[in-house]
């Protein structure tokens, strides 16, 4: 799979692979009913034996039938399941499907779309799959079959905000990702080296600085477990960004720039106005 090839840049995270892009929510904690909105999403490709799960990420519902995700999540999908219970692991369905959904598992079946503008070689970062121009819009949703009842939802944002956050801005990251990124050798099986505990977890996070080469564009954060902050790796590709202490979504998670889940994470932004605009398209 391309993925796997850029694992160590998306923040997205594979399901099945050598690597993956971001994970789980590292130095968090267990999130309870605290954000019921945020799920879990699985990817399906298409092969000639059907449709066969292929990645995980992390979304967020901002409305009873759209969940807000990341493009790089939703590119190349012929289909997409959400589940928003806290605890996703079960044990329902024989391998190899387990965990990615099948009679009760719980989850809501759905159709993935990508932002137009995802990777377009129009992009002003000059094209090719250099950073940042390789996740350009990287903005997606998640068309569910069925309206999903979870007591709330996330907020978009009002347009621009982010150009109006000060450095150090609180932020919380919520997201079923693993805790680390465990390598698959060769002779194993890749998919048991993503079927860890599937829990949604929440931390702590913060802007790095307000205005950088590229903020225009991409939300730059903290993952940095060691200052006291959460952060974001392989599975929480996707998950949403949100402004301490609300629901309002500032970005949804990217990339990473190393593959040890820490340092620095961009996210790209959703109060882009054109974002906004075609996001508002699959509301109601």
């Amino acid at each position: 799979m391309r993925r796997i090839s850029m694992a160590v840049a998306l923040a997205a995270t594979l399901t099945m692979g050598a690597m993956g892009s971001a994970v789980a929510v590292t130095n968090g904690q267990p999130d309870g009913d605290n954000h019921p909105y945020v799920g879990l999403l699985v990817f399906d490709v298409q092969t000639d034996e059907g449709n066969v799960p292929a990645w995980r990420c992390t979304g967020a519902l901002i409305s009873p039938t759209v969940v807000l995700t990341a493009g790089h999540c939703t590119d190349g999908a012929a289909a997409a399941r959400a589940w928003f219970q806290e605890d996703v692991t079960y044990d329902a369905v024989p391998f190899p499907l387990y965990p990615y959904g099948g009679p009760g598992s719980g989850a809501v079946e759905g159709t993935p779309y990508t932002n137009p503008d995802y990777r377009s070689p129009d992009n002003p970062y000059g094209g090719g799959n250099g950073l940042p121009a390789f996740s350009y819009r990287d903005i997606g949703v998640v068309v569910l079959d069925e309206p999903v009842d979870v007591g709330g939802f996330a907020a978009l944002p009002s347009a621009g905000l982010n150009a109006t956050l000060k450095s150090k801005t609180p932020v919380d990251f919520v997201g079923y990702g693993v805790q680390e990124q465990i390598m698959a050798y060769p002779g194993e099986n890749p998919y048991d080296r993503w079927t860890g505990p599937r829990v949604r977890m929440y931390a702590p996070g913060q802007t790095v600085s307000g205005k950088f080469v590229h903020s225009s564009e991409y939300l730059r954060l903290t993952l940095n477990p060691g200052a006291g902050t959460g952060g974001t790796c392989f599975g929480d590709s996707g998950g949403p960004d949100l402004l301490g202490g609300t629901n309002t979504v500032l970005s949804v998670n990217s990339y990473v720039t190393n593959s040890n889940c820490g340092g620095v994470g961009y996210a790209a932004r959703v109060d882009v106005p054109e974002v906004l605009e075609w996001i508002g398209g699959f509301l109601p």
